[in-house]
């Protein structure tokens, strides 16, 4: 146990030894580290929540699928933490400022309409605006997916970190799972993307 401690300690001393070689222009900051660790955790806990949803339905497989993609989010085998926030940083640095706008822009979107259906109070109300809405939910979260994966094409973890969550997506209804658990903690988690992306910006 102390030296998993030790070894967490020392990656994340090495961690702001790296930031600290990037531009100022736009790079991690202490805020910046903190948010991409609340983002982890959230997506963590929300694949948890769809697997848990899942395996209520029966969906066996379903269920596995999306514990697969939350194991792979933890240190260890699979994306991992640090693995990602690595990849993360490199890239960073390659951004510019028309891909963070066009990225902040579809999350503002998808903000938007989780906000609007956070207003409805029952539960056939918000299931009528899923099937209303769902399509254009589902364009935006396709349209954020490739202009993520466009600013992050020279990284080979964040890529397969996202085409793994576009497929699910797309196949195996991931959006429409985490909108039947509710908005708020999907809301959550794209805002917090926002933050991440709108602070780590710092234009000379």
């Amino acid at each position: 146990m102390s030296s998993v401690r030790s070894n967490r300690i020392f990656l994340f001393i090495f961690f702001f030894l790296i930031i600290s070689t990037i531009s100022p222009s736009h790079s991690f900051s202490f805020s910046s580290y903190f948010l991409y660790q609340n983002l982890f955790s959230l997506s963590h806990t929300l694949l948890i929540s769809v697997s848990n949803l899942r395996a209520s339905r029966g969906d066996v497989a379903g269920a596995a699928r999306a514990k697969a993609i939350a194991d792979k989010l933890e240190d260890g085998p699979g994306f991992g933490f640090w693995k990602i926030l690595w990849s993360v940083i490199w890239n960073w640095k390659d951004f510019s400022v028309m891909e963070l706008y066009d990225i902040v822009s579809d999350m503002n979107e998808l903000v938007k309409n989780l906000n609007e259906l956070n207003r409805l109070k029952s539960v056939a109300e918000k299931s009528m605006w899923v099937t209303r809405n769902y399509e254009e939910v589902l364009d935006l979260f396709k349209s954020l997916s490739h202009k993520l994966l466009k600013a992050f094409g020279n990284s080979e973890v964040v890529r397969e970190v996202v085409e793994t969550v576009q497929i699910e997506v797309v196949e195996g209804g991931l959006l429409r799972d985490c909108l039947e658990l509710g908005s708020n903690d999907l809301k959550a988690l794209i805002q917090v993307a926002q933050n991440l992306f709108q602070t780590s910006w710092h234009p000379c």
